[in-house]
């Protein structure tokens, strides 16, 4: 059985060219689930509000239900219903996967061949990605569903040893963001897209593949632009709690000026006042190991005057 083909042809619902992407972004979910726990099920009554949110925010703009690909997505091979009577689903109806206590996950023979080729379950998430969502999306894609690419990506070279590795708080994302009030720490930035956040990211200060754990006192709400320039170092944190510009970093443009020249030494926007703010040793470890010092003097202090 090639999985991979069978993946990447998935049938969808098409009507005019609008995009559908229930049936992958319901598999990725899977993926997730089986890389936490490869036995388990996923009950439809406990996961339609996650699938929910799933589709409005990665879906199509039109309003949509989970129930249908948790129905359908039986028939391309790759996924199997069972209710309280026995295997089988009793249709995409919402109240019907809910009143027979539907539950859903991968097929035998699928999970039988996860668990015997590790490096199976990267190259599925690869193609769902690649196939159904642009390369922005992918991250905040896997954090969403609670799939650990890299684990994954890893586990194919190192096997077993790799799956003892932690795994990700798929709740980090939405704690941070609460946490410093769904707007950019660093230029306020709070973009949406009717109830969803559009632009922001939850960053870790200390590198997840650094061993910085999922705390709020190691995450910054950021805006895509800040999150970017935070890892490659061009931003920092100062003791202060300020914001540090690289001296390297070099824009003659406008929005170069505003968007990062103008943020030395600003103060960093939150968070709430019983959240707590970067850990010292998290923040020391970002401008030891990622920050491209010194620090740039602010723009109209005296030090920059002379």
């Amino acid at each position: 059985m090639d999985w991979l083909d069978r993946v990447a042809k998935l049938r969808r619902w098409t009507n005019n060219g609008v995009r559908a992407p229930h049936k992958p972004l319901l598999l990725l979910y899977a993926l997730g689930s089986y890389q936490r726990d490869s036995g388990g099920e996923l009950r439809y009554s406990a996961v339609e509000e996650e699938l929910k949110r799933l589709l409005t925010e990665y879906g199509p703009t039109h309003p949509t239900t989970p129930a249908y690909p948790f129905h359908h997505l039986v028939s391309d091979g790759v996924w199997e219903v069972r209710t309280d009577q026995g295997p089988g689903s009793p249709g995409s109806g919402v109240g019907l996967l809910r009143s027979s206590g539907a539950t859903g996950r991968l097929a035998p023979g699928l999970r039988a061949a996860l668990a015997k080729e590790s490096s199976l379950l990267s190259r599925l998430t690869r193609v769902l990605l690649d196939t159904h969502f642009p390369p922005s999306l992918h991250r905040d894609l896997c954090e969403a569903v609670g799939l650990d690419l890299e684990l994954a990506e890893t586990e194919s070279v190192h096997g077993a040893d790799a799956a003892a590795r932690r795994q990700r708080d798929r709740r980090l994302r939405e704690l941070i963001l609460t946490a410093y009030e769904f707007q950019c720490a660093f230029c306020g930035y709070d973009g949406a897209l009717g109830a969803s956040t559009v632009g922001l990211e939850a960053a870790h200060v200390r590198w997840w593949s650094h061993d910085g754990p999922d705390e709020v006192d190691n995450g910054l709400c950021l805006c895509s632009l800040h999150h970017k320039l935070f890892d490659k170092g061009v931003l920092g944190l100062g003791e202060n709690h300020r914001i540090r510009v690289s001296q390297r970093f070099v824009g003659r443009s406008e929005a170069s000026r505003q968007h990062v020249l103008a943020l030395a030494d600003r103060p960093v926007i939150g968070p709430q006042p019983d959240a707590p703010k970067i850990a010292t040793p998290h923040r020391e470890w970002h401008d030891r190991q990622v920050f491209h010092g010194p620090a740039r003097t602010p723009v109209g202090s005296p030090a920059h005057a002379t």
